[in-house]
């Protein structure tokens, strides 16, 4: 039994299918075949049912393929620890990145990441808050981006920064007019208000601001989008307001930028962290990517003379 095989098998396990997990370990099929079949002779089980479509682990195969995620990942941190050691900063590094978050801040740090550490090899995937503290706890991510706090117990958080929540108000709003608005202007507009779909960390963030927002569910429509693009071309289209992160504000100008309404003090926002499992061993890769991060927000911020470095008040 190898190292190689047992990740072959995680491959197939995770793919379904031979030919695209050997593209996925760079092998040929063949390659990966035989060793997974040398692995089942040697241990006299069939790991994968090949009569199924797609492939499927036998009763056996499931729990080899959960140890083989234990072996494996236990494996890999013999490197981390060298690595570490060394200084080295460099190798193969998985970030996931909720939706929400990804679309702003992706373009904002990760030229200067690549700039600054060339010998990383920086593997963002946009994934839910639930898959991201699934592939944390199963090392299929080194650390991710993501709304806190989580309550995870086995995964270690550190605020980057403190977003404002902005309302986006269309001209035949009568909150409109106001230069500023409150959390009651939101409570007041629960009749017309444009959501995320559900699923979404951020539309959880938005209902909790409102504490009777069991009044969209009255509405006389609902429409929920998976962009918050979409749900600003909506409310252009006079379909209702809606509420954005601050971050998602910036590109915006002219008419567009007119509609933006900021909250009162204490402005409503959400925290935004670093995110890691306690296990995880290329701390010096999550420190130099927080400190890019966090230099690349304090200038975004400092420059729109918002105050994102200290908490606010997150319902």
């Amino acid at each position: 039994m190898t190292i190689t095989q047992l990740y072959y098998v995680l491959a197939v396990a995770e793919h379904k299918n031979f030919t695209l997990a050997a593209e996925k370990c760079f092998v040929t099929q063949p390659t990966l075949s035989m060793q997974i079949q040398k692995l089942e002779e040697e241990l006299d089980i069939l790991i994968f049912d090949r009569g199924k479509k797609p492939i499927q682990l036998t009763e056996v195969g499931q729990k080899i393929v959960t140890q083989a995620k234990n072996i494996v990942n236990e494996s890999g941190r013999i490197k981390d620890i060298v690595e570490q050691q060394k200084g080295y900063i460099g190798g193969e590094f998985r970030v996931g990145i909720i939706p929400t978050i990804m679309p702003t801040l992706l373009p904002m740090f990760m030229t200067n990441f690549i700039n600054k550490y060339p010998k990383v090899n920086l593997i963002i995937e946009e994934r839910t808050t639930e898959e991201i503290i699934r592939m944390l706890k199963n090392g299929q991510l080194d650390a991710a981006i993501a709304a806190t706090p989580l309550g995870e117990e086995s995964i270690k958080e550190i605020v980057l920064y403190y977003e404002p929540f902005v309302a986006y108000v269309p001209e035949n709003n009568p909150a409109f007019k106001k230069k500023e608005f409150g959390v009651a202007d939101l409570e007041e507009n629960l009749d017309n208000i444009l959501l995320l779909q559900d699923g979404h960390c951020f539309r959880n963030n938005v209902l909790n601001i409102c504490r009777n927002n069991a009044l969209i569910a009255d509405n006389q429509f609902q429409i929920e989008s998976g962009s918050f693009e979409t749900l600003v071309r909506l409310a252009d289209e006079g379909l209702g307001m809606t509420v954005l992160p601050y971050l998602h504000t910036l590109d915006m100008h002219g008419k567009s930028a007119s509609k933006l309404r900021h909250f009162k003090e204490p402005k409503p926002s959400r925290e935004v962290s670093l995110i890691y499992s306690k296990k995880e061993l290329k701390l010096h890769i999550i420190e130099a990517l927080r400190g890019v991060i966090a230099g690349v927000i304090k200038g975004a911020i400092a420059f729109h003379n918002v105050d994102i470095s200290s908490p606010m008040q997150k319902k």
